[in-house]
């Protein structure tokens, strides 16, 4: 997400999350905003960097008078004046804003209060610093004494300016991050904080860190705001907008061709504006009551780099790693009359797909699949003598044995030439098996036992 920079009137603040797809853009028309009981305060930075800009010498230098040292100038002063007065004028329903230093004491986490201005007050206040500048720049004390003191309001907006870096970011996360859960869970009444960043020192990247703060919840703490490129007091309230709120009667935003995205005539045009850009836009306009404001895209920066990977090459399967390496079997498929036909290679052959099972296969196509090649089978060998069956070897028999053995029936056994029980049972098998009369074949075996 990049927040520009450079705002044209009337957007209070525009974001824009690029994409592969487009930009998506959330704008706010700038208002000022107007609550019953609304509860404002300011909180100044109290530390010891700050003492320059309260116009308060820091100590050191040379001794002689004949060195006339440089008068410092009090930048804090008008800053905080306008600033209290503006809100205690405009926001607060009291007419009075509260104002505390921040970041005093040891290690910067106490709070001098200074108490509650009107308008006139305020702008006749000098604002010259704490009584203890503060050795450290502690934010989350100044955040408690709003959030505690003014538990009640049914809104509250307070405003802390800083020079410097904060040290008690990650407990100031954790404490918004609770807070906006509390909000959002109807516990705590609705409130806003902005971070003012004021002098060259200034951490960006931690008053960005709150501002883009995840809570988990749609409730959006914070904001902040670079004093340097505030184009008037109103740029605080650049996030305070009444989603409710209608502008205008009706309005257009136009892409930087020209083609209309959004049309708000049915609707009327709304204080947050959520539309979508095409890709490599470079501007939009709103148009609106016969007038064309067009916002620059250019300070956006290059569309991120693609999110996925590069396609590379994927691992040789097992099967093309031993087709490389061995020569193409010429077995046929288990009950296939033909060959089958040669795989795309870049067919993933053992990604788990539905099979349709074969059906069971006789007992000799099982022989057949273990047997090295389907060419013949050669010869059998004359029968050998009995000694050699007798004295068998450990081996595993030859190749022409278990081919034999294969196409054995089952329940038959194989006997020994010479030995004496396999006489005397042919014998009983010539005796209940006769030769069956001629012409009857099988069907007349069971008859003549």
């Amino acid at each position: 997400m990049t927040q520009l920079k450079k705002v044209v009137e009337p957007f209070g603040e525009v974001n824009v999350y690029p994409s592969h797809s487009g930009l998506r853009v959330t704008a706010t028309i700038l208002m000022e905003p107007h609550r019953e009981g609304a509860q404002t305060g300011i909180a100044l930075d109290g530390s010891g960097s700050m003492r320059k800009l309260y116009g308060q010498a820091t100590g050191g230098g040379v001794v002689s008078s004949i060195f006339k040292k440089p008068t410092l100038a009090n930048e804090m002063a008008p800053v905080a004046q306008s600033l209290c007065a503006y809100l205690a004028r405009t926001i607060d329903a009291d007419h009075g804003t509260t104002c505390i230093y921040w970041a005093t004491g040891a290690d910067g986490r106490n709070v001098e209060v200074v108490g509650d201005l009107t308008a006139d007050q305020a702008e006749r206040y000098d604002f010259r610093g704490p009584q203890d500048f503060g050795t450290g720049t502690q934010l989350l004390p100044a955040v408690r004494y709003f959030v505690d003191r003014f538990s009640n309001a049914p809104w509250g907006f307070y405003v802390f300016i800083t020079d410097g870096e904060l040290f008690d970011l990650d407990a100031v996360k954790e404490y918004s991050t609770r807070l906006a859960r509390e909000v959002a869970a109807r516990r705590r009444n609705p409130l806003k904080f902005v971070l003012i960043g004021l002098g060259p020192d200034v951490n960006e990247k931690q008053m960005e860190d709150l501002d883009d703060l995840d809570t988990g919840t749609d409730v959006d703490l914070w904001d902040h705001k670079l004093a340097a490129e505030m184009r008037q007091l109103q740029d605080i309230f650049a996030e305070v907008v009444d989603r409710n709120a209608r502008v205008a009667d009706n309005g257009r935003i136009l892409d930087s061709a020209g083609h209309v995205v959004r049309n708000y005539s049915d609707t009327g045009l709304p204080a947050m504006l959520t539309f979508e850009l095409p890709p490599g836009s470079t501007n939009f306009t709103l148009e609106v009551n016969g007038q064309r404001i067009t916002q620059s895209l250019g300070e956006l920066p290059a569309a991120p780099p693609p999110t996925y990977a590069p396609p590379t090459p994927a691992s040789k399967p097992v099967h093309d790693v031993f087709a490389a390496q061995s020569k193409p079997s010429t077995l046929k498929p288990l009950g296939a009359s033909s060959p089958a036909p040669a795989r795309p290679p870049t067919e993933d052959i053992f990604a788990s797909k539905p099979r349709a099972m074969p059906p069971p296969l006789p007992p000799e196509f099982h022989a057949a699949a273990q047997s090295p090649s389907p060419a013949a089978a050669p010869p059998p060998l004359p029968p050998t003598p009995a000694p050699a069956f007798a004295q068998a070897p450990s081996a595993p028999p030859a190749p022409p044995v278990a081919e034999k053995a294969a196409e054995q029936k089952p329940g038959e056994e194989k006997w020994e030439e010479g030995n004496l029980e396999m006489d005397e049972l042919l014998k009983k098998i010539n005796l209940e098996f006769e030769k069956p009369p001629e012409g009857e074949g099988d069907v007349g075996l069971e008859e003549n036992k």
